[in-house]
């Protein structure tokens, strides 16, 4: 990312080590640390334009899912569009955090829960994933697994908005979380071996960014075939 501050440096390598030595539990602690240099505090912007853009034509009366949900401000926005929204995120803490934003009358609920074993009948599949730091948090030796399950969560005719960061050269983070990513990392964990179950219905530059993340993101609608 942009010049760093020696700060931020200091937590984003806090975060690694924590999440080296205590595995998934790293990630609770390093929000009872505060060491979350992910949360922007707000709403991505890029999410709040291509929504409310008219580009795509977004059905808000269904279910959202957003994985890896942190403090819960993009589920709550998606929530506040009229979706009823689910917030995943393995960290307790995060997940009390998120709850304790949600205005009344938003359909937003946000559960502790592994991504990974999330099963959902037929009727329950959504029409709306939401993935910004989630991929990013992964190794890669988990992106089929995250291909396979957006397969199986997102019904035909659904969405997955796929917000790729960081886009950095990879010596800059030689060590994840989290991982640098690009565009095409993403291609082969949705598509598989034969292709053709999603549809790019936008593949672009955000037009706005939160100031550290200008040049370092791309934005990618895929429509579940």
């Amino acid at each position: 990312m942009a010049n760093p501050t020696a700060e931020h440096l200091r937590v984003r390598e806090r975060v690694r080590e924590l999440v080296k030595e205590e595995g998934s539990q790293g990630w609770d602690k390093a929000w009872l640390e505060n060491a979350t240099p992910w949360d922007a505090g707000k709403i991505q912007p890029p999410l709040r334009e291509v929504m409310e853009s008219g580009e795509v034509d977004f059905k808000t009366t269904g279910r959202a899912l957003v994985p890896g949900c942190g403090g819960g401000y993009d589920a709550i926005y998606l929530g506040t569009l009229g979706f009823e929204t689910t917030g995943l995120d393995i960290s307790p803490t995060a997940l009390e955090i998120a709850r304790q934003r949600v205005p009344e009358g938003v359909n937003v609920r946000f559960e502790q829960h592994d991504f990974f074993s999330l099963k959902v009948s037929e009727e329950e599949k959504f029409d709306l994933v939401y993935d910004y730091t989630f991929f990013c948090a992964i190794p890669r030796n988990l992106h089929a697994g995250w291909g396979s399950q957006m397969r199986q969560l997102v019904k035909p005719g659904g969405y997955l908005i796929t917000l790729v960061f960081p886009i950095v050269p990879e010596p800059d983070i030689l060590n994840g979380p989290p991982w640098p990513v690009r565009p095409s990392l993403y291609d082969e964990p949705l598509q598989g071996p034969q292709g053709g179950e999603w549809e790019k219905v936008v593949d672009r530059v955000p037009n706005t960014s939160v100031p550290g993340h200008i040049d370092h993101e791309h934005l990618i609608v895929w429509r579940k075939l």
